[in-house]
């Protein structure tokens, strides 16, 4: 059998360091002095104690890291990190007149962290600032995936990370390096997320959000999260001029941060542009959103061009990047529009983005390769080589993109026909089970951005957990452990 130790010892230093997350909430809540002040200091320590207690009991099986490890690693920890988030809901909720359930708790933290958005709560306005903050904080730990900081750091410990951040990183093509150090190629990405996320702030801070409000959203929209501190979500502040700023970022965090880290580095933006994958996300973004902005002015939704550009496109990209936000209900929009929204959150993100789902570079490669065999119909003995940009595709990547998308429709499929087991409505199944792999957040009907998932059953409201879980490990990482053949040596 395959030696956990190790693997466990790893793990616990990672809640050691989540535990040190907990502190931000906290100085928060005794800076503004809201009243969930006293849920933080026991959840910092059950869960510091709770990592040492791990760390300790793997500290002498160190060794370097092997794929097994890193899949390992990375599933033990989107399934254990949420239980450890959920523990500042339970005990701030525990003091009110509602306490929150386990179920609902580890779905809002297992939402947060794997950035869909999803939400079981209501009367967001009237929550802790500190408890708001920390909702949408874990959406930007989760964004660029706190396994890939934790590479960082793990040189320190004197432990080898490359095969945890390719367990980690998103997108077929997990063997590529941006430096010849993997630790360096961690902290390059999260100064390039980290730059991103201060000048949101800046100018969601100037464009006339409280500074809370600034720092919350900034979070859940350079990890395309999606969560708000108000219940009416963005269209909370009325701000046209906020509105395009944040339509600006889901843009950025739904492209390739890797190309961004390339671009600084040469000191260039000719990487940029010549991406195939970068290109095809913003055209299928601003495409989709022109064509929808006809549609709602052909419709009469909207007299305004202007107010259906803004409308059309805000909603548009905050559902295709996997964001969630909503400015307004855009169920009651032609049922064409909301179907093409909840369908573009599985395409219209990049590899290496924020986003979840099938990512554009997959669906790049796939059109090219079915142009390829109908070529080969016409031409049978011609060689018909299959590139992505300047980059041979090799059979190994195209297989494991055809074997991803087998399992990606099954999981779609499969959970929705549990859903409807349980007796929900077919729209409501199908979308919510959409939501959840995708990590987009709201779907139609119940689900759908004028109502939440509260309304759901204990058992919905895990397999929607689970959803959300495999759509961040993008299912295969995860569902390998349920194989025999991955726990022989």
């Amino acid at each position: 059998m395959v030696n956990l130790l190790p693997v466990v010892g790893l793990l616990g230093a990672i809640v050691m360091v989540f535990s040190a997350t907990m502190l931000v909430p906290l100085g928060v809540s005794v800076a503004i002095g809201d009243a969930a002040t006293a849920a933080y200091p026991p959840a910092i320590a059950l869960t510091f104690f709770a990592g040492l207690a791990m760390w300790l009991a793997g500290r002498r099986q160190r060794r370097e890291l092997q794929r097994r490890d890193g899949v390992l690693l990375v599933s033990f920890a989107w399934t254990g990190l949420p239980l450890f988030a959920s523990l500042p809901l339970m005990l701030y909720f525990a003091d009110t007149a509602t306490p929150m359930s386990f179920t609902d708790a580890y779905f809002e933290a297992m939402s947060g962290l794997t950035t869909t958005g999803s939400t079981v709560l209501t009367g967001l306005d009237s929550l802790p600032g500190s408890i708001n903050l920390w909702r949408c904080f874990l959406q930007w730990m989760g964004g660029m995936g706190i396994l890939v900081l934790a590479v960082a750091i793990l040189p320190l410990l004197g432990i080898g990370g490359s095969q945890l951040l390719r367990a980690e990183t998103s997108g077929p093509m997990k063997d590529t390096k941006l430096t010849p150090r993997i630790a360096e190629t961690a902290k390059g990405l999260w100064t390039v997320y980290s730059g991103l996320s201060l000048l949101c702030v800046f100018l969601y801070w100037i464009g006339g959000m409280s500074s809370l409000d600034a720092w919350m959203h900034m979070f859940t929209t350079l990890s395309l999260g999606g969560l708000s501190s108000h219940d009416a979500s963005f269209a909370y502040f009325e701000s046209p001029l906020l509105e395009w700023i944040c339509i600006s970022f889901m843009m950025l965090a739904s492209c390739n941060f890797a190309l961004y880290f390339v671009a600084m580095r040469k000191r260039s933006i000719q990487p940029l542009w010549r991406d195939p994958e970068l290109r095809g996300t913003l055209g299928l973004l601003i495409g989709s959103s022109l064509f929808v902005t006809g549609l709602l002015l052909v419709k009469g939704i909207y007299a305004e061009p202007l107010e259906a550009l803004r409308k059309a496109t805000f909603n548009l990209v905050s559902i295709a990047s996997t964001t969630g936000y909503a400015t307004t209900d855009y169920t009651k929009w032609p049922v064409f529009a909301p179907i093409l929204m909840l369908l573009l959150s599985g395409i219209a993100t990049s590899a290496g983005s924020t986003g979840a789902g099938i990512k554009m570079v997959r669906v790049i490669i796939l059109v090219k390769h079915a142009r390829r065999e109908m070529a080969r119909i016409v031409h049978p003995n011609a060689v018909h080589p299959l590139q992505f940009g300047d980059t041979a595709v090799s059979p190994a990547i195209l297989f494991a993109i055809l074997g991803f998308m087998l399992v990606y429709g099954a999981t779609i499929m499969f959970g929705t026909m549990v859903l409807l087991l349980s007796d929900m409505p077919f729209d409501t199944a199908f979308s919510a089970i959409v939501a959840s792999v995708n990590n987009m957040g709201p779907g139609l009907n119940e689900v759908g951005p004028a109502g939440n998932f509260a309304g759901l059953s204990d058992f919905q409201t895990w397999v929607c957990t689970i959803a959300m879980m495999l759509g961040r490990l993008e299912m295969l990482s995860f569902l390998v452990l349920l194989t025999p053949a991955f726990w022989r040596k």
